[in-house]
């Protein structure tokens, strides 16, 4: 749990990312945008790369309650994957700069700590679509023809990328909108129907 500050600090690194870009999220910049010194955000945080690890925690702490909503919902495993798709694109609409953190190789290259956490995130998510995907395949909703980890990776692949060509515009669209789009194709490549 963070403290109101430490929330404060996160939030504003993440309009900061918005704005301008991994590269702009320094601890001068975020501190001039709070009116702060530098070692008062040093008094919450050790660095930059702990700033990141929480908005990853709080991505993780986002993801995990979508999936575990859904995993536990008694409707159909298409309509699940329905509205995990929805709702992470209303969560992205909602946080923008969350795509550029969570979507930004380059900042996570050199930092273990950072990988690890990413990994982290990524791998309890494809577990948890896994196991709708396995279930819809065992009632015949999930086409069976498909090893249902290839499937996790065809939609994870197809959110991210969607996601991101979102972001490269500029957000110049309505995710929500087109997403709806993207979904009924993701829908009818695994449909067992």
């Amino acid at each position: 749990m963070h403290t109101e500050r430490q929330q404060e600090i996160i939030e504003n690194a993440l309009d900061l990312i918005n704005e301008k870009g991994i590269q702009g999220l320094t601890i001068k910049n975020l501190s001039k945008r709070l009116g702060i010194t530098e070692p008062a955000i040093y008094r919450h945080f050790e660095n930059k790369i702990q700033i990141l690890v929480a908005i990853l925690d709080l991505l993780q702490k986002n993801t995990s309650g979508i999936f575990v909503n859904e995993i536990s919902r008694d409707v159909s495993a298409t309509r699940k994957v329905e509205v995990l798709f929805e709702k992470h694109f209303q969560s992205f609409v909602r946080m923008p700069s969350m795509a550029s953190v969570v979507f930004s190789e380059e900042i996570f290259r050199n930092e273990e700590m950072l990988t690890d956490k990413i990994s982290e995130v990524i791998e309890q998510n494809n577990r948890d679509l896994l196991v709708i995907l396995k279930e819809g395949q065992q009632k015949g909703e999930i086409r069976n023809d498909v090893d249902a980890g290839h499937l996790v990776i065809l939609i994870m692949g197809a959110l991210r990328l969607f996601v991101k060509k979102w972001q490269y515009s500029g957000f110049s669209y309505n995710l929500e909108a087109e997403g709806k789009k993207l979904i009924k194709s993701v829908i009818l490549m695994i449909s067992g129907n």
